[in-house]
């Protein structure tokens, strides 16, 4: 599959899913004649990029849950992601460990009562720090795209924050926008 097939949009990422379907990441590449998985590398309760903090409107610094996954497309490394969640939401619950996430991140928290209702992303373009270089098997200068994605609830409150890594070159991003 080469970067000029491959459109990637946000949309199959925000929904929740039922629990018997496949992950939205490993949807996506089937879709496109591709085996897509996914490695959670690290879950657990760390300080919070500024990044986050801001997202989630709380002091630098404060603690939150992420887990860390590598993103593979045909076994080759595509994307790293780190997803961010309040303590009080996600503490003790299956965002906080490394094991499956039956229907998604996005069941579970509307299963806890959070569900997204609006999304905002920002792209930027960047060279990779070492070890997102060496993970991602980039060529040194080879930029990336980094996506800071926020979803907030109803009452425009930051339930999940994602900050994507990804080799700009097999990357082509869809964004519709309904006006009206």
């Amino acid at each position: 599959m080469g970067a000029e097939e491959w459109v990637s949009s946000s949309m199959p990422y925000l929904a929740p899913r039922g629990q018997s379907a496949a992950d939205a990441w490993a949807a996506e590449a089937a879709a496109r004649g591709g085996t897509g998985r996914q490695r959670v590398v690290y879950a657990g309760e760390v300080a919070a990029p500024v990044e986050v903090s801001n997202a989630f409107e709380g002091p630098d610094g404060m603690l939150v849950v992420v887990r860390r996954r590598l993103m593979l497309l045909d076994e080759r490394p595509c994307e790293l992601t780190d997803t961010y969640y309040p303590l009080e939401i996600a503490r003790g619950t299956g965002l906080a460990s490394t094991a499956k996430i039956r229907g998604g991140a996005a069941r579970l928290l509307a299963e806890l009562g959070h569900t997204g209702v609006r999304v905002r992303e920002d792209v930027i373009a960047a060279l990779p720090d070492e070890e997102a270089r060496e993970t991602l098997r980039l060529a040194p200068g080879e930029p990336v795209l980094r996506i800071v994605r926020s979803t907030m609830d109803a009452d425009d409150r930051a339930i999940q924050v994602d900050m994507m890594t990804m080799p700009a070159a097999l990357q082509r991003l869809r964004y519709e926008i309904r006006i009206g």
